[in-house]
Parts: structure tokens; sequence; C-alpha cells
């Protein structure tokens, strides 16, 4: 029997590196990233981070004590382009600082993104001052994601939300009666609606709210897979997740 060795013969192009930390009870944030991103070029992992119900301001921050470990995790040894930390929520608590240095501490040529800060992002790049805001969350928690916005400059006219104190809950949200409920909701003259929170499957109802609202709808996840996309330079074409994707 003849052994022969072959050369093998190496990529040169590689694709950029995206790696999501996803809640352990998000059922969503994966499926709207891949619906989004599914013919780009890009390589696309997870990590799922351990979340803790209620959701109150002091489990979110515990949660994110986990950041460093979760992230590490993902592609251990090898460097990321951008890593996202999909809680909306859990970053107002623990602060974009704190987990910005939690991912950096593991992988520090990232850059890293959070649905928080994209969405302040998006809506200063849409040059909207006035929204109304949705949460699922409690209302204690929806309160201290609406000062959020408030003391980032955002006059918010009106707000609802479901007051659901389980993320398990959240994410079992019936998405055509969201529609319904987001499609009649008071906006007082606000010059867009934000939609918070990464486990509603709020993503593919956006063009058909946005037609029937006559206004822009931001939502969590929308506003992150924007800011990844523009962060490794692959925000274009784009159609059928809302205004967002069309501005430069």
């Amino acid at each position: 029997m003849n052994s022969t060795k072959i050369d093998p013969k190496y990529v040169s192009k590689s694709n950029p590196r995206v790696g999501l930390i996803a809640l352990a009870s998000d059922f969503m944030i994966e499926k709207d990233f891949i619906n989004v991103i599914k013919d780009q070029d890009i390589d696309f992992f997870v990590n799922r981070i351990k979340s803790y119900n209620p959701l109150t301001k002091e489990n979110l921050i515990k949660m994110s004590e986990k950041v460093t470990e979760v992230t590490k995790d993902i592609l251990p040894d090898q460097d990321l382009d951008c890593v996202v930390y999909g809680c909306t929520s859990g970053t107002i608590a623990a602060g974009h600082a704190s987990i910005e240095n939690k991912v950096k501490a593991a992988k520090p040529k990232a850059v890293v993104t959070t649905p928080s800060t994209a969405a302040i992002t998006a809506l200063k790049k849409m040059n909207i001052n006035k929204i109304c805001l949705f949460t699922p969350y409690s209302k204690k928690l929806n309160d201290e994601v609406l000062e959020y916005f408030k003391s980032e400059g955002f006059k918010i006219t009106s707000n609802a939300y479901f007051d659901i104190e389980s993320d398990n809950d959240i994410g079992k949200v019936d998405q055509n009666y969201l529609y319904e409920v987001l499609s009649n909701i008071e906006l007082n003259n606000a010059e867009a609606l934000f939609v918070s929170c990464t486990a509603l499957p709020v993503l593919t109802i956006i063009d058909k709210l946005e037609k029937k609202l006559n206004t822009t709808v931001l939502s969590s996840n929308q506003a992150l897979i924007w800011d990844t996309l523009v962060k490794i330079n692959k925000n274009n074409s784009v159609k059928g997740f809302g205004k967002l994707f069309q501005i430069n």
C-alpha cells in the first residue's frame, strides 16, 4: 500500500467573526440574528449565559458576573471581531462599561455591542428625540429602563409594559397578540416606538408595524444586529426588517 502526503491549501480570506452571548432563557435572539445575516459572509458563534428569575436589577447584575467566562468559551484561544451581549435590561443594570471590560478580559481585540447602547446609537443616528417605550418587564424594571433612556436625553412621550417577572415567560409571548398590542399603542406624537427586550418576537413584524403606525419602529434585536453589522462593515443589502437598516 502506498501512502501519499498531500500539502493542504488554506483559504486566504477570513470572514468577520461575531460571538453572541445569549441568555439561557432567550428563545428568539439567535433566530433573529440568523434571519438577518444568513446570506452574508459572517461567521457566527453563540454561547449562553445563566439567567436568574425574577427579573430584577440585582439578578441581572449577578448574571453579568459570568460574562468573561462565557466569552472565553466562544472559540477558545482565538480572536473575535465583535462580541454581542444579548440583554437590554441586563446592560442597563450592570452598565455598558462593566460588560465591555468583562468581555475584553477574554477577547481583548473584539469590539463590543449591547442592545441598550445599540438602541441609543440607532436613535441618535436617525435624529430621533421623542420615543414611545414598550417593555415586557415588571413595573420596577420597566421604570429603570425608562429612566435610562431619559438619562440619555430622550423624551418619553408614552410608555406601556406587560409586567412579566420571568424571562422564561417573555419568550412565550404570542407574536400575533404582540402585533395587535403594538399596532394600537398610544404614540402621543412620538417620533419612534422602541420595543425593549431581546426575547420578544418583534423583528419580523417591524416592517408591518411601521406601515400600520406610520412611524419608525425599533427593537432591541434589530438595533443590536444593525450595530453589529456596522461594527464589522457588513451593514449593506439588508431589507425587510425596518427603516433602520436603510440608513447610511
